[in-house]
């Protein structure tokens, strides 16, 4: 059977109510997602805002549990014939949905066919990038989009005789500061969440060289990996090295290395401008400072700009017209100004359009929560390229297993920089062929 709701016969009761007090069926659309505690409470907001503002359409939001499980309950739906109309996925698996021949309906030809006003040109430009097919057309809505920041320790920096306002440039300064803090006192210079996020695919972006081929995945599934080239080799074996002395403290694959900076362990801590909510809620005994990534000076063309993660809605087929008008009019609506001013501020994830970014800036959200426009500084400073428009690879969750692998023994002294990366590059180019073959 289909996945089309049937509306009950009415009754002759009902329909003298109906009578008194007219009222038509409300369309529904279904939108799973994989934002719990508060983030799901404020997805509730926003599809309750929706609702509040039209009588036409009622969106109701689903939680399906992480990206991963979400991500898999949408493709065994549309398998059923039972698929949402929305489901937001991972950045990871963009090439998976891309793939997806017949299960996807782009967001470009949605708005065009239901004619909503959409103009691509309103979105930053380093977020719709990762999302847009090889024309420029956007494949998928952007929703909580990040990139990754430094934040630091004022404090410490105050005490090491360091200018709380200045973070570190470069590399070679962060390796000076850490030195200067570690003299007066602070463990550890710094540690990073999401080691293959940060300090290799941004890393990659930063310093505008390929992570992978094949313009990182973007020109075809025939890529392979380039995280090992010298560039690369020289920053982890430098991040190697550094850990001996603690300039450089390894905390795990995710945000596992939060509690190092909420203790005053470590001075510094590169993660997610989505972090920003966390880091505020836990520093409790020092004010605390946002900055941009380092970057090697003498990297030809960095610093570049950073790419995003997070997540983005992608709109499944095979559902009814009068249905996806209503999708369309929740986008427009989700990409108003007021809406993605208020998420902005209130998550740390960017803000999808330049006119929310202005807007938040005249409401001077910016100027009492300094360091917030530190992501999009850094995403908007330059028009991405070819390798710094965001990655589009496929088995990329496994791959990012694999280089956490490959990077821990490379933290533990068992191999060299130069062959954990060979290592997590032949590795990762047998699970790219694999998915290749699979989608052939």
């Amino acid at each position: 059977m289909g996945i089309h709701r049937k509306f009950l016969s009415v009754t002759a009761a009902a329909a003298v109510i109906a009578l008194a007090a007219p009222a038509s069926a409300q369309v529904k659309v279904e939108w799973w997602h994989a934002m719990g505690g508060a983030l799901g409470e404020k997805v509730e907001e926003i599809a309750a805002g929706f609702n509040a503002s039209q009588s036409e359409y009622e969106v109701t939001p689903v939680y399906k549990g992480n990206y991963t499980e979400t991500m898999t309950a949408a493709i065994a739906a549309f398998r059923a014939q039972q698929q949402p109309h929305i489901v937001q996925v991972f950045e990871v698996g963009t090439a998976t949905m891309m793939a997806a021949e017949g299960a996807i309906y782009p967001v470009y030809k949605l708005m065009g066919d239901t004619g909503e006003n959409f103009d691509q040109s309103a979105y930053l430009s380093a977020v719709t990038g990762y999302y847009t097919d090889t024309d420029g057309n956007m494949l998928s809505m952007p929703f909580n989009s990040s990139t990754p920041v430094v934040y630091y320790n004022k404090a410490a920096f105050q005490a090491a005789g360091l200018d709380p306002e200045m973070p570190p440039k470069t590399w070679p300064e962060v390796e000076e500061y850490a030195k200067k803090l570690q003299a007066a006192g602070t463990a550890c210079g710094f540690t990073t969440g999401w080691q293959s996020w940060v300090q290799l695919e941004n890393f990659s972006a930063w310093h505008n060289v390929p992570f992978a081929t094949k313009a990182n995945g973007f020109a075809g599934m025939d890529t392979e990996l380039a995280f090992n080239s010298a560039l690369h080799a020289k920053h982890i074996g430098q991040l190697a090295d550094w850990q001996k002395s603690k300039v450089f403290d390894y905390g795990g694959r995710r945000s596992d290395s939060a509690p190092k900076f909420y203790s005053a362990e470590c001075a510094m801590y590169m993660n997610s401008s989505a972090a920003y909510a966390g880091v505020k809620a836990n520093v409790k005994d020092f004010e605390f400072g946002v900055g941009k990534l380092p970057y090697w000076p003498d990297a030809a063309g960095a610093p570049q700009n950073s790419i995003i993660g997070g997540a983005t809605l992608w709109v499944l087929a095979g559902r009814e017209a009068e249905e996806y008008k209503g999708v369309a009019k929740f986008f427009t609506y989700l990409s108003s100004a007021e809406v993605q001013a208020d998420w902005h501020q209130s998550t740390g994830y960017l803000p999808i359009t330049n006119a929310a970014a202005e807007l938040t800036a005249e409401q001077g959200f910016y100027d009492k929560n300094p360091g917030t426009d530190t992501s999009i500084k850094q995403m908007t400073g330059k028009a991405p390229t070819e390798n710094s428009k965001g990655l589009r690879l496929g088995n990329f969750v496994q791959i990012r297993d694999v280089i956490n692998e490959e990077l821990e023994k490379i933290w533990s002294g068992d191999v060299s920089a130069q062959e954990g990366l060979d290592a997590a590059v032949e590795r990762g180019n047998k699970l790219l062929r694999q998915f290749e073959a699979d989608n052939s």
